[in-house]
């Protein structure tokens, strides 16, 4: 079975939010669903605005649906986009 790498973007709902929770809380979701390695970047959006780019290591022949619902459903996230998604290799 391969892996893949995965980019998504997190967006919270509100400058005010507090970023380390939400990233605490997909960090967990990410890995009680098998993906590993978790990284986060922040990404200026407007008005102090910032959105969370998580990038994590993904069995291959998994599906991403089910993640991407509970990641929604996290509080204070607005949306959730998959921006990438790759074989990995080595």
């Amino acid at each position: 079975m391969g892996i893949a790498a995965v980019k998504m973007n997190l967006m919270p709902s509100s400058p005010e939010v507090d970023l380390n929770k939400i990233k605490e809380e997909s960090k967990e979701l990410v890995e009680k669903f098998g993906g590993k390695n978790c990284k986060f970047e922040e990404e200026p959006i407007a008005f102090g605005l910032k959105a969370i780019i998580i990038l994590f290591a993904w069995p291959e022949k998994q599906e991403l649906d089910s993640l991407e619902e509970e990641l929604k459903k996290i509080e204070n996230i607005n949306s959730v986009q998959l921006i990438d998604i790759r074989r990995s290799f080595g």
